[in-house]
């Protein structure tokens, strides 16, 4: 009986114990669980809710203005001043040919050599009927000469003094047609040898030795051609608008003139990347073809290496305004909204601005801007893709992102 009722006791403390900390379990375990709860809460909340990425990095640079000048470009061709048919004056078999092609000649030099041997012996026959001529006419005038006398001494009647004066006149009309014969014959032969009438640069022989050439008038032959080198000309179609804005800007007086009065320009070849042979207006033509609305403009360029050859297509830029002062700006800055040209410029914030520009011509890789920048402002030159209106960025100059980029190359 007495262990029972000490198993009783004991169960009885067991219980009590168990009523005071089990509450405090419950209370220390439901606080542990809202903790967790809050935690994953919190974890849940920030993994929904990143930090944005950084503002970009974008070129800015300052707006400018400058000394300009517009120019109008045309296309051309390029054209000897002058271009000579090498043709003979007399008929013969070809005999010699003394160039090579495409050498340059100066005029006076033999070109060709037709055979000789005719017009020789046609320049012998001339001679000889001159010195014929000559006699006959010195006999004549012998003997008028003493029929002077013989009439004073009436030894001769005057019907005879009047034909020895009559023999004199056509002895001596005799000699000068004899002459005349001589001297045509002597050019004959010296034509036979075929020169330069020009220097420049030959072309091919047409014909070779050994083929007959014509010199008759309306069917002379055509045995080579020689054009000039230094200077050449260029062919350019101006329109009508363009030409009134020149002729406009020549009485105004507002485009430069060199000390000769000439109107510089500027040329370009096919093969150059800028406008770098400088030569001046020649002339305009003196009507407009009314077909095209265009004129006809002759510059002149120096040659003296002689690249230029007649004939190659040319670019030729004429001024399309006197210097002024003008905002220009990098066409890397240059966006287009549609029909709308624009730019983004910075403001105190370091915030991007839209703002559309009305844009003039561009001149040397750079566009002159004629409405919506003023001098000193700051605009984005490298970067416009990767940015909006009201973004912020971090603003870099040309220079710092230079250093950057050779900094970088160089480790």
């Amino acid at each position: 009986m007495k262990g029972k009722a000490d198993s009783s006791i004991h169960s009885q403390q067991l219980q009590q114990r168990e009523s005071r900390w089990f509450p405090k379990l419950i209370a220390l375990l439901t606080a542990l669980f809202a903790s967790l709860l809050a935690t994953g809460c919190n974890q849940s909340n920030n993994a929904a809710a990143p930090q944005g990425p950084p503002p970009p990095a974008v070129t800015v640079a300052a707006v400018q203005s400058e000394q300009v000048m517009e120019w109008d470009e045309f296309v051309g061709r390029t054209e000897a001043l002058e271009t000579v048919e090498i043709r003979p004056r007399v008929s013969g078999h070809l005999q010699e040919v003394r160039f090579q092609a495409g050498q340059m000649v100066k005029a006076g030099d033999v070109l060709f050599v037709i055979d000789q041997r005719w017009h020789q012996a046609e320049f012998e026959r001339a001679k000889a009927e001159f010195e014929r001529a000559k006699v006959r006419a010195e006999i004549a005038e012998r003997e008028h000469s003493r029929a002077k006398q013989l009439l004073g001494t009436k030894a001769i009647s005057i019907e005879e003094a009047d034909a020895r004066n009559a023999r004199l006149g056509e002895a001596q009309a005799a000699l000068m047609a004899a002459k005349a014969a001589m001297a045509s014959a002597q050019l004959d032969l010296e034509f036979t040898e075929v020169k330069a009438p020009i220097s420049g640069r030959i072309s091919r022989a047409l014909l070779t030795p050994g083929n007959y050439v014509s010199g008759v008038a309306g069917f002379t032959t055509v045995l080579a051609t020689v054009v000039t080198i230094d200077p050449i000309y260029v062919y350019s179609d101006v329109d009508e608008a363009t030409l009134l804005k020149f002729n406009r800007l020549v009485e105004e007086k507002q485009l430069a003139k060199s000390s000769d009065g000439k109107i510089a320009v500027e040329m370009q070849l096919g093969d150059e990347g800028g406008f770098n042979i400088r030569g001046h207006i020649e002339s305009f033509d003196n009507r407009v073809e009314a077909a095209t609305g265009s004129i006809l403009l002759r510059t002149i360029f120096p040659n003296p290496d002689g690249r230029i050859v007649p004939g190659l297509f040319a670019r030729v830029r004429v001024p399309g305004s006197g210097k002024y002062e003008a905002v220009v700006i990098d066409e890397k800055a240059i966006g287009t909204d549609q029909s709308q040209k624009f730019v983004l410029t910075l403001t105190s914030s370091n915030t991007v601005a839209y703002r559309p520009v009305k844009l003039g011509r561009a001149i040397n890789g750079k566009r002159i801007v004629k409405e919506g920048l003023k001098t000193g402002e700051t605009i984005v030159v490298n970067g416009i893709a990767r940015v909006r209106p009201g973004m912020p960025v971090v603003p870099q100059t040309a220079t710092n992102t230079a250093e950057k980029a050779v900094a970088a190359a160089l480790q």
